[in-house]
């Protein structure tokens, strides 16, 4: 059980998965169709020698913007965690050690689970 106080954290967590939200929402905006049909847009335009480049230029953005959605989504459960944590009391507590997590971390940091000791290791 850990005796911190969380108003602090739980401030910084909501507001760092508001904006994980928000730049999911961004990236399925800025990619409102599957890849094929963006890829058949582009063979269908007669692209004739940029058709190749093309292609790969989309599939390159397309596979960066998912890396992007899943760390934004693997974060949002990591922050989500962190919430349920703070209702059950053992929010900044190491998972590894037991021993309380230092708040500079936990400002850094608020998702986390480990100290610093046991996160280098």
């Amino acid at each position: 059980m850990t005796s911190i106080d969380t108003s602090e954290f739980q401030q910084l967590l909501l507001e760092e998965r508001g904006r994980l939200v928000n730049a999911a929402r961004f990236l399925q905006r800025e990619n409102p169709g599957s890849m094929e049909d963006e890829l058949g847009e582009i063979s269908g335009g007669g692209a004739g020698d940029n058709h190749l480049a093309d292609m790969a230029t989309v599939t390159y953005d397309r596979e960066l913007d998912q890396g992007l959605e899943e760390g934004v989504q693997q974060t949002v459960e990591q922050i989500d965690a962190a919430l349920r944590r703070m209702e059950d009391g053992t929010y900044g507590t190491c998972e590894i050690c037991g021993k309380p997590i230092a708040p500079d971390r936990l400002r850094a940091i608020p998702w986390t689970t480990r100290c610093i000791d046991d996160a280098k290791r």
